[in-house]
């Protein structure tokens, strides 16, 4: 057994050190969001290595992939947090703008149609290796997974407050595929994730809703 599979019995189940490390690093990337600490993003960075590698263990290629498109989000999160506080300046969170959210939803279903259709052709989701209709819906999930999560990453780096309905969205699916895919530890931690998201969700929402009436009292100052 190499270091990438090793891990410990808990209750007859093999838990991976790769995937219980990774999802305390991806609770900790959660937990950092809420605080716009700018932590979040090299956190989220190592969790995605950890989790990449523990995807391919699995033979679950299409949450691999995901969790590589993590990392380069991480990045680009990092550079754009960095960006919207310079000179001491402090992170603003918003809506997105609705044309912004169209954008978004209708990316959101012609992405999964499109991922899901090259992960069924490749093979590079597991499900796309199962009878049909059950394949079918595996490869779906795997790939509304798997835009929804570039998604909400993304928006998270443009500090719109709905990149915490877009994880909502993810999760709902993310979390009993998880377990039916036998990571133990990521069904139990997304379902601890999606409790978090909610209270990140109410969090960023309100420091919106009371930042307004200051920005107004500036502009009429102004």
């Amino acid at each position: 057994m190499n270091w990438a599979e090793a891990g410990f019995e808990i209750f007859g189940t093999h838990v991976l050190w790769t995937d219980l490390v990774g999802n305390i690093a991806a609770l900790s990337t959660v937990l950092l969001a809420m605080r716009k600490s700018m932590w979040t993003w090299p956190v989220q960075f190592t969790g995605s290595v950890l989790l990449f590698i523990a995807s391919i263990n699995a033979h679950i290629t299409g949450n691999a992939l995901k969790q590589a498109l993590f990392a380069g989000l991480a990045i680009y999160g990092w550079w754009a947090w960095r960006r919207g506080t310079q000179d001491g300046r402090k992170l603003a969170v918003r809506p997105a703008p609705v044309w912004e959210r169209l954008v978004m939803i209708g990316l959101m279903v012609l992405g999964t149609v499109v991922v899901g259709l090259l992960f069924y052709a490749t093979g590079l989701s597991w499900g796309a290796h199962e009878p049909l209709p059950k394949g079918a819906f595996l490869v779906a999930a795997d790939a509304y997974i798997f835009v929804g999560s570039a998604l909400a990453t993304w928006a998270q780096g443009r500090a719109f407050v709905d990149f915490w309905i877009v994880w909502v969205a993810v999760d709902l699916v993310g979390v009993p595929l998880a377990f039916s895919s036998g990571l133990v530890v990521s069904g139990y931690v997304y379902g601890i994730f999606f409790v978090l998201v909610l209270v990140g969700f109410v969090k960023w929402l309100r420091e919106y809703r009371s930042a307004r009436p200051v920005e107004a009292e500036v502009a009429v100052a102004q």
